[in-house]
C-alpha cells in the first residue's frame, strides 16, 4: 500500500479525490488548492493498489515543465522507473503516437515538426510559389486560418466558405496541406488532428490504446480545446475513466482556442455525480480569497466554489487611485521601496498588467530608479519586434546613413526586396566605402527589387522632409503610419497587441517631449549638436535625444540570470505563479476589462476570470491601482475605474490616492450653466451607442445645452443634452 505518511498529508477532499473508485470524475480545483499533489498521488495510489501498471499511465499536462514535475513527484513516492509512463503535453503525446504508427498515419518515419516560425516560412513559400499577393492574403492571416481550422478538427474539404476571400483561404489551406505532405513535415496543430484522425478510423489501434490506458488523467482541463476534448473521448470510449482536474473560474485562454464549455460538457457527459471541489487554499490570506470569491460570484456561468484558508485574515487590499499613469507608476515604485525595507525580496514582488503596452511606463519608472527587473514570458518594451522596427525608421529619419536601421526595415513591410538584393547592396557599399543609403540612392538595383529600393528611399526622404515641421510624438506617429507598419500588423489576426505597443511608443515620445530638458540631454550624452544636422532643425535634435533615451532603456536594468529582480508580466503570463506581493495596475474600463471583451459573448466573464487569476497570485499583499488619466495615441484620456473594483466588498479594501473628478482636475474645472445642473465636469456617464465616458465640459442652458464627453472607445464627442440619452455610470 502507499505510504500512510503521504495519505495523511492530504486534506479530506484531496483524500476523497485520490482514492476514488473506477469512475470518471471532475476535480474542481481552486487556485492554490494543491491540484498537482492530488494528480500525482492519484497515480501513485492507483499503481500501489494494483489498479494500474506504470505502463498504463496516461497523464496529460499543458507544459513540459508540468509534465517533468509530475514525473519527479511520482518518482519520489514510488520506487519504479517512470520512463514507460505516457506523461506529457497533448502535442508531445500525439507526436509519440504518430512516431510509433507513422505508416498508419500516412507519414514518413522521419517526419519533421514545424514550429511557429518554420510554419510561417512554409506559408510564405507557398504564397510565393502560387504567385499570391501577400497584401491580399497576409502570411500570418493564412497561418492563423489554417491552425484555427485544424484545432476545430476541420480539413480544408470541410471548411465552409462565406465569400470569395474565405473561399481562397480555404483553397490555400488545401494547397498548404499538399505541400506539407510532399515535404514530409507536420505543424503543431497537425500533430493533434492527425492523431485524432488515426484513432477515429483505425478501430484496432483505438481498441489497443483503450485497453492500455484504463485511467486517463488530465491537468488544467478548462484549457482544453474542442479537438483535445474529442481526442480524450476517443481514447476513453465507454469503459475507461477520465480523472479531470480543472477550474472553470480560471478559463482564460479562449483566444488560443480553449473552450470553457468543455468542463461543463465533461461534468454532464462523464462526471455526473462525481464532482469534488478542492476549496482549501494554501497560498493566500483570507481577505484576498474573500475578494476573489466576491468578484467571481458576478459570473453567471460557473459550477461554483468558495476558496477558504486557515492561514489568517491578513491585510486588507490596497486600492490606490492616481491622477495619471506616471503617478500610478510612482506610487507602485514607492510601495516597492517600502516592501524592500520590510525585507521582501524583489523576486517575490510582481507587477501585473492586462496589456503588454502598459509595461512601458512601469519600465521607465524602474529604469529611472535603477531597480533591476525581469519581464516574465515576454520582451521589454523597447526590445519588442514592432518597436525595434519603428525605431529603425526613426533612426533613418535622424540619420539615413545608419546601415543597421536600413538593413532592418528595407523589406519590412515587404517591398519585394529579398536577401540577395540586400547582399548586393552590402557588396557595393563595401567596394565604394559608402553607406547602404548612398548606394540605394545613386545605384539602385534593377527590376522589381530595384523598384522596392527606390520606393523605400523616397519614403525616407519624404519622412525627413515632412518631419521638420512636427512635434516629436507627431514624428513618431507619422513614421508608424507612412512606413506601413500599422497596416502590416492590422493584417495579422493577433496583431492588435503589436499595434497597441506602437501606439504606446507615441505616448513615450509625448512624455519624453514634455519631460526633456538640457540636463536630461546632457545625461543622455546628446547635448552636443549632431554634426550632420543644421542648427535650424530642433525637431531632429529632439528625435536624436529620444532615440538615445530608447537605446539606454533597452540596454540596461534587465536583470541578469540569478539576480534578484522585480517581476513584470501580463496577467495571462502570471497563471500558475504566486508571489508575496502583487500589484495589478491599470484597473480601468476599456483596459481591464479590455475594450475587446465588451462586444464578445462571454467576453466580460472571461475578463473577470482573468481578474480572479490576478487576485489569487498574491500570498500576503495585494495592491490594485488605477489612474484618472492615461496617455493613449499620444493624447490624454480620462478613465472610469474598472467595474471589478466595485465588485470587491468595501470592508476588504483600504483606499488611498486622489479622490477628485479626473476631468475637472485636468481641465481646471468649469462653472456649470443653469439648466444643466444634473451634469458636472468629471462625471462618469454611459451612452447607448458610445458606451462609457467622462464629461469634460457642459455649455449652454435649456434646450441649447451641450455636453462634451471623452468616450473610452470613440474619443471626444459633443452632444446635445436634450437628445444625448446619457445616464450616470
Amino acid at each position: 500500500m502507499i505510504s500512510n505518511d503521504i495519505l495523511t498529508q492530504l486534506n479530506p477532499q484531496q483524500l476523497k479525490a485520490v482514492t476514488l473508485p473506477h469512475v470518471s470524475a471532475l476535480i474542481l480545483a481552486g487556485a492554490g488548492s494543491g491540484k498537482t499533489r492530488v494528480l500525482t498521488t492519484r497515480v501513485a495510489w492507483l499503481i500501489q493498489t494494483g489498479q494500474l501498471s506504470p505502463h498504463g499511465v496516461l497523464a496529460v499536462t499543458f507544459t513540459n515543465k508540468a509534465a517533468r514535475e509530475m514525473l519527479t513527484r511520482i518518482s519520489a513516492m514510488l520506487t519504479i522507473n517512470t520512463r514507460g509512463m505516457w506523461v506529457g503535453t497533448f502535442h508531445g503525446l500525439c507526436n509519440r503516437m504518430l512516431r510509433m504508427h507513422y505508416r498508419d498515419a500516412g507519414l514518413p518515419q522521419t517526419f519533421q515538426i514545424l514550429d511557429s516560425q518554420d510554419q510561417l516560412a512554409a506559408v510564405k513559400r507557398l504564397l510565393k510559389s502560387l504567385n499570391v499577393d501577400e497584401e491580399r492574403f497576409a502570411p500570418r492571416e493564412l497561418q492563423y486560418f489554417i491552425n484555427a481550422n485544424k484545432e476545430a478538427g476541420l480539413r480544408a474539404a470541410r471548411v465552409q466558405s462565406y465569400d470569395e476571400h474565405s473561399k481562397r483561404l480555404t483553397e490555400l489551406y488545401a494547397e498548404y496541406d499538399q505541400q506539407c505532405r510532399r515535404e514530409g513535415v507536420v505543424d503543431f496543430a497537425e500533430l493533434l488532428l492527425r492523431s485524432y484522425e488515426l484513432l477515429e478510423r483505425n478501430e484496432i489501434l483505438r481498441d489497443h490504446y483503450r485497453r492500455r490506458f484504463s485511467h486517463i488523467l488530465v491537468d488544467e482541463f478548462q484549457d482544453t480545446s474542442r479537438l483535445q476534448y474529442l481526442w480524450l473521448k476517443l481514447l476513453a470510449g465507454s469503459d475507461n475513466v477520465i480523472f479531470a482536474v480543472g477550474d472553470d473560474d480560471q478559463a482564460i485562454y479562449a483566444f488560443r482556442g480553449a473552450s470553457a464549455q468543455n468542463i461543463f460538457d465533461f461534468e454532464r457527459e462523464f462526471a455526473s455525480g462525481s464532482l469534488i471541489k478542492l476549496e482549501q487554499n494554501y497560498r493566500s490570506h483570507a481577505q484576498i480569497l474573500e475578494a476573489a470569491n466576491a468578484l467571481i460570484h458576478h459570473n453567471t456561468k460557473r459550477l461554483g466554489k468558495e476558496l477558504w484558508t486557515d492561514a489568517g485574515r491578513g491585510e486588507p487590499l490596497r486600492v490606490h487611485e492616481s491622477v495619471s499613469d506616471t503617478d500610478e507608476a510612482a506610487f507602485i515604485l514607492q510601495q516597492v521601496h517600502n516592501l524592500r525595507s520590510e525585507a521582501v525580496p524583489l523576486s517575490e514582488i510582481a507587477l501585473l498588467y492586462r496589456s503588454n503596452a502598459q509595461s512601458r511606463v512601469l519600465e521607465h519608472a524602474l529604469f529611472t530608479a535603477g531597480l533591476p527587473y525581469r519581464v516574465y514570458g515576454g520582451l521589454r518594451f523597447f526590445e519588442r519586434q514592432e518597436i525595434k522596427h519603428a525605431l529603425a525608421y526613426l533612426r533613418l529619419v535622424a540619420n539615413p546613413e545608419d546601415d543597421g536601421a536600413f538593413a532592418r526595415v528595407l523589406n519590412v513591410p515587404a517591398r519585394g526586396v529579398g536577401n540577395r538584393t540586400l547582399e548586393q547592396l552590402h557588396s557595393t557599399s563595401e567596394q565604394r566605402a559608402v553607406s547602404l543609403w548612398e548606394v540605394a540612392r545613386s545605384n539602385p538595383p534593377t527590376g522589381r527589387a530595384g523598384q522596392g529600393v527606390i520606393g523605400f528611399v523616397r519614403l525616407i526622404e519624404g519622412l525627413r522632409r515632412d518631419c521638420l515641421a512636427l512635434s516629436l510624438p507627431e514624428v513618431v506617429a507619422l513614421a508608424i503610419e507612412r512606413s506601413g507598419l500599422k497596416h502590416h500588423y492590422q493584417l495579422e489576426p493577433e496583431g492588435k497587441e503589436r499595434i497597441e505597443n506602437l501606439e504606446e511608443l507615441i505616448n513615450a515620445a509625448a512624455t519624453f517631449d514634455v519631460e526633456s530638458d538640457a540636463p536630461q540631454r546632457a545625461a543622455l550624452g546628446t547635448d552636443q549638436q549632431p554634426q550632420d544636422e543644421p542648427e535650424s532643425d530642433p525637431r531632429l535634435r529632439t528625435l536624436h535625444d529620444f532615440l538615445a533615451h530608447a537605446a539606454l532603456e533597452a540596454g540596461e536594468h534587465q536583470a541578469v540570470p540569478g539576480q534578484q529582480a522585480l517581476q513584470l508580466m501580463t496577467v495571462h503570463s502570471a497563471k500558475g505563479l504566486e508571489f508575496d506581493a502583487v500589484f495589478i495596475s491599470g484597473l480601468e474600463e476599456g483596459l481591464f476589462p479590455h475594450d475587446n471583451s465588451l462586444n464578445q459573448a462571454d467576453g466580460v466573464e472571461e475578463e473577470r476570470r482573468l481578474m480572479y487569476v490576478a487576485l489569487t497570485r498574491a500570498r500576503r499583499r495585494l495592491y490594485l491601482t488605477h489612474a484618472q488619466t492615461r496617455m493613449l495615441h499620444g493624447q490624454t484620456r480620462y478613465n472610469i475605474a474598472s467595474r471589478f473594483l466595485r465588485e470587491i466588498p468595501e470592508q476588504l479594501v483600504q483606499r488611498s490616492g486622489a479622490r477628485v473628478p479626473s476631468a475637472a482636475q485636468a481641465l481646471g474645472g468649469y462653472a456649470l450653466p443653469s439648466g444643466a445642473s444634473r451634469w458636472r465636469v468629471g462625471q462618469d456617464v454611459l451612452h447607448p451607442k458610445f458606451g462609457p465616458g467622462v464629461i469634460v465640459s457642459v455649455q449652454g442652458r435649456g434646450s441649447d445645452a451641450r455636453v462634451t464627453v471623452n468616450f473610452r472607445r470613440d474619443g471626444m464627442r459633443e452632444l446635445a443634452l436634450e437628445y444625448a440619452k446619457l445616464v450616470p455610470a
